[in-house]
């Protein structure tokens, strides 16, 4: 039992560090790839590109990755796989002769980051529905910190000005270096720490199998210590009594098994043969009588997909637009964003923490109305102040951080949530596949996001008047829906999925 324990510990240790590693790749990368496209004389719009080529590259991987994830039941190869796309990626953005190598170089590693959804589908077979939300909400908050951290190293990478051979190591091209390095030591961290773990149906199973063979043991060896310190037992006994209530069972009879016992009694011994082969549950294809518009277009499966949709959508705009607006307003420079940027992480790292806890006193459509009020609240603090801010300095930057606050507090809330419920009220054969179409629907939104406020930061009131108009939307649908989102009966879980 604590051999299982420390296995499944290395186990999710590993998997917090790959999400640690991919928030960390985007804190190293963001900060200056702009600069670094400048210098290959890339026009402005090409930094769109790129970043896009990121998210398309994870939306259609992380369908694949999670197929084969349901397929095989297996994710360590799957990662090791992932990885080297992550690793020849950061080896591109590294050589970086042309803009176009850049833009690729973010395609590849985009693909890599895909195996989060296999990873997503791994995490709900071998947790239980209790404790599914605080483990979702750990790895996220892993991500996040890696946000934080990540800019953090360019404090020494931007001093980084050497060769190495015949390419050049500069404040640009160190980031691509800085993390080929670490993902190849998440790749011995893999092979070293990470263990396919059964699911949580197998192991229960195998726990009780277990169990009812030390039980049957333990009782022979009863049975075998009577029939040897009784002394008054005849030495013969008629065939007609054998078998019979009250006959005598020998040591020699319980060593073969009970063979001498009729066909049509029942032997309390022996452990019953397990009712389906090994054989039978590997050949069992967990998408036989898989649907698409089964699973994904019930109502519930829609509210929570758009949800990740619509937050992802609205946190990318923000994100594109806040630096625009804080050097218009405010005068930023890039420390004082970089303070913003740390600020911001620090509360949505606070926020993940508070939903860890809070997820194991209220349930989970509890927890998604709660952020999604603080979201609403926040799109209708913009609106009245962002838009055209007035009064003093003070009062302006007062305005801006509360509502920045507000928004950035709401979005732990609603992606732990959203996430759970959904872990719970997808087929949980097919964990990986659905979990890759969830990313492709947020991949869209953050392709969409960034083009969508780039096209509008001179119009804030279209700008944030989308953004208010789609939580509208979102809450009219979690209203409707309320009483849906639960996890279903055990009895429709286990429908379905064990006819193979």
């Amino acid at each position: 039992m604590d051999n299982q324990l420390k296995t499944k510990r290395l186990t999710f240790l590993t998997i917090n560090i790959v999400f640690l590693l991919n928030g960390v790749e985007y804190g190293v990368i963001l900060p200056t790839i702009w600069r670094y496209l400048q210098s290959l004389d890339a026009a402005p719009y090409f930094l769109g590109l790129t970043l896009s080529a990121f998210s398309l590259s994870g939306l259609l991987s992380g369908l694949v990755f999670g197929h084969w994830s349901d397929r095989t039941q297996s994710t360590k190869k799957i990662i090791l796989f992932a990885n080297v796309f992550e690793i020849v990626g950061n080896v591109m953005y590294f050589v970086g002769y042309s803009k176009w190598l850049i833009l690729s170089s973010r395609f590849v590693a985009g693909m890599g980051a895909g195996v989060n959804s296999a990873i997503f589908g791994f995490l709900t077979r071998v947790t239980s529905p209790v404790d599914r939300s605080t483990v979702f909400a750990g790895v996220m908050a892993c991500r996040q910190a890696g946000l934080l951290i990540g800019p953090a190293f360019n404090l020494f990478l931007r001093l980084c000005d050497f060769q190495l051979g015949v390419f050049v190591v500069d404040k640009y091209t160190a980031p691509g270096l800085f993390m080929c390095v670490l993902w190849l030591l998440l790749q011995l961290a893999v092979l070293l720490l990470y263990t396919d773990l059964p699911p949580l149906e197998k192991q229960k199973a195998q726990d009780s199998s277990l169990n009812n063979s030390r039980n049957s043991e333990k009782e022979q060896e009863d049975v075998e210590d009577e029939d040897c310190n009784d002394e008054e037992k005849p030495l013969m006994v008629s065939p007609e009594l054998v078998g019979s209530y009250g006959s005598v069972t020998t040591s020699q009879q319980l060593e073969n098994g009970g063979s001498s016992l009729p066909k049509n009694t029942t032997d309390h011994h022996s452990p019953p043969p397990s009712p389906v082969t090994k054989e039978f549950q590997e050949s069992c294809n967990p998408f036989k009588n898989f649907s698409l518009t089964r699973e994904f277009m019930r109502e519930e499966v829609v509210v929570l997909l758009a949800a990740q949709f619509i937050i992802l959508f609205n946190q990318t705009v923000l994100e594109t637009m806040v630096t625009p607006l804080t050097q218009n307003y405010f005068d930023f420079g890039e420390l004082e964003n970089s303070i913003m940027y740390f600020l911001a992480g620090t509360v949505m790292i606070g926020g993940f923490l508070f939903v860890r806890w809070l997820s194991r006193h209220v349930e989970e459509r509890g927890v998604f109305a709660i952020g999604l009020s603080i979201c609403n609240i926040a799109c209708v603090w913009f609106l009245i102040f962002l838009v055209k801010p007035i009064g003093s300095y003070a009062w302006r930057m007062t305005e801006f951080v509360f509502g920045l606050f507000l928004q950035v507090l709401g979005w732990p809330f609603v992606s732990v949530a959203q996430v759970s419920l959904f872990s719970k009220l997808t087929n949980e054969k097919t964990q990986g596949f659905s979990h890759g179409v969830r990313r492709s629907v947020g991949g869209l939104a953050t392709i969409l996001g960034p083009l969508w406020a780039g096209s509008l930061t001179d119009d804030m009131y279209v700008m944030m008047g989308v953004m208010m108009g789609l939580m509208v939307l979102l809450t009219g649908m979690l209203v409707l829906s309320y009483n849906r989102l639960v996890e279903p009966a055990a009895e429709k879980q286990r429908d379905g999925p064990e006819k193979c």
